[in-house]
């Protein structure tokens, strides 16, 4: 076998099925005539019973997971093997979803039922309302430990409404931060943290955004 490797080893991602396979899903870390470059690899884990072919059955959960982890290698092979980016790179995935690939991490996106999409993910817009409330829980968690203060009981409830009039927008967002054990001396700063996590400092001073096409 003529083969030349060029870059480290390609990091892989496992999934356990529960039909008992456990498949990989990576990138191939070398060229040469019996293998391009720029491939996806997918190992289903042939098994003792296996003759001319390896089956494998998934549910639905474990096809989304496998399909958001083939995405995740796709985008990481279109931007170069083992090249690092801090880009986020957003793909059609079908219908009225999209792949949304962060470093290795891959999140989906789909509309509802009422606008023609399948419901199979959240939409932008509620992962625009959810990173703001993880962003708060972050530095909330942040706070708590900082000061000795358990947060297993750390939870933050998001709430929106879009606006009522035009351009299109989220109107309204409303958080609460719940922490149980937080002394009375502690409230008022555990609230100032939170408050001013990056997420929110950014919707108080919004940044410029530039819309091209490439």
């Amino acid at each position: 076998m003529n083969v030349h490797d060029t870059t480290a080893p390609a990091p892989h991602q496992k999934l356990q099925a529960a039909c008992g396979r456990e498949i990989v899903v990576g990138r191939l870390p070398f060229n040469g005539p019996e293998h391009l470059p720029g491939r996806v690899t997918l190992d289903v884990g042939p098994r003792s019973y296996d003759r001319d072919d390896a089956w494998i059955s998934l549910t639905p959960a474990e096809s989304r997971r496998l399909a958001e982890k083939l995405l995740a290698q796709a985008a990481a092979v279109e931007r170069g093997e083992g090249a690092t980016s801090e880009r986020i790179e957003v793909t059609h995935a079908g219908g009225e979803a999209y792949a949304i690939s962060v470093r290795q991490h891959t999140l989906l996106v789909d509309q509802p039922p009422d606008v023609d999409g399948d419901d199979s993910a959240a939409t932008p817009t509620e992962l625009f309302v959810a990173s703001l409330a993880s962003c708060v829980a972050f530095y909330a968690g942040r706070y708590l430990s900082r000061h000795g203060l358990p947060r297993d009981d750390l939870r933050v409830t998001a709430e929106f409404s879009m606006a009522t009039d035009r351009p299109v927008r989220v109107g309204d967002v409303r958080l609460r931060v719940s922490a149980l054990g937080v002394p009375e001396q502690r409230r008022a700063g555990l609230l100032a943290v939170a408050s001013h996590c990056t997420l929110h400092n950014t919707l108080h001073q919004p940044p410029q955004v530039s819309i091209e096409l490439s």
